[in-house]
């Protein structure tokens, strides 16, 4: 297989992904814009009420104005970093035994999903970032945007890593039934170890030193704060190396997974 056949076919894969998205322009729109905003409101409205009650005009180092701007990026950075949709998808089609019609074609089942996936937070994200830009400029915030571009690939390099955990759940698929609910505990998880739901440093030790080890702060803190002057370029390297030895961890065990589901299907039928 050429390299020119498999760029076109996953090309083809991600302009798939942005018509039919852009085709349902309310769910489009609630997803790219309203969702993540609402998140920031909320968000805001809460870093607002624990300053007031701290009664301190610093917390952790960091004043109001740094929290709102931290919470109105991560907000839609954490939008970047969510792949449920597309894990429910896969779940469905191996669930259902639909996996059959991509079994025969000449593409893999990752692929597939993976540049559906890329094709949709492109398209969200070029709509999405218009609202923290916007509310940044007319507020003033101290917002580096010179470092806007490495924090974008960051999170994106990070997305490909979702992806491939949620190709490993999905895989369970093949053994256990109604396996829905291992996304829900995930996204949770990853709700707290991404840094959307408060900054890591924030986090007491040893618990924060261990987390930001892991590849999931890319996802949101390390790109956010280096965004916003919380971290500096050292984290970022940091985590581009994180995640480079996490995915091929976590696709060596999406490999094993994914023969061994495919045997057991094959003797079980769908």
């Amino acid at each position: 297989m050429s390299f020119a056949a498999f760029w076109k076919r996953n090309l083809g894969f991600f302009k798939m992904a942005i018509a039919s998205n852009v085709e349902y322009r309310m769910n489009y729109f609630i997803d790219a814009v309203a969702q993540p905003s609402v998140t920031a409101v909320i968000e805001i409205l809460l870093w607002v009420g624990i300053f007031r009650t701290a009664g301190s005009a610093t917390i952790g180092g960091f004043g109001l104005q740094d929290y709102l701007a931290y919470v109105l990026w991560g907000a839609f950075f954490a939008r970047i970093a969510a792949s449920w949709m597309y894990e429910f998808r896969m779940i469905e089609e191996i669930d259902s035994g639909s996996v059959n019609g991509l079994l025969v074609r000449p593409m893999s089942f990752y692929e597939y999903y993976l540049s559906q996936l890329m094709g949709y937070k492109f398209i969200t994200t070029g709509v999405s970032f218009l609202i923290p830009l916007s509310v940044g400029a007319a507020m003033g915030w101290n917002i580096h945007y010179d470092r806007l571009p490495m924090a974008v690939l960051l999170v994106f390099f990070y997305l490909i890593l979702v992806h491939s955990i949620s190709f490993v759940v999905s895989t369970c698929a093949f053994f256990l039934n109604r396996i829905y609910a291992l996304t829900v505990a995930k996204n949770l998880a990853l709700w707290t170890l991404t840094g959307e739901l408060i900054p890591l440093d924030l986090m007491p030790e040893p618990f924060r030193s261990w987390i930001l080890i892991l590849p999931f702060p890319s996802g949101v803190f390390i790109p956010v704060g280096y965004l916003t002057g919380r971290v500096g370029a050292d984290a970022v390297a940091q985590g581009f190396v994180s995640v480079a030895v996490s995915l091929i961890l976590v696709n060596a065990l999406g490999l094993f997974m994914w023969k061994k589901g495919l045997r057991s299907y094959s003797g079980t039928g769908a």
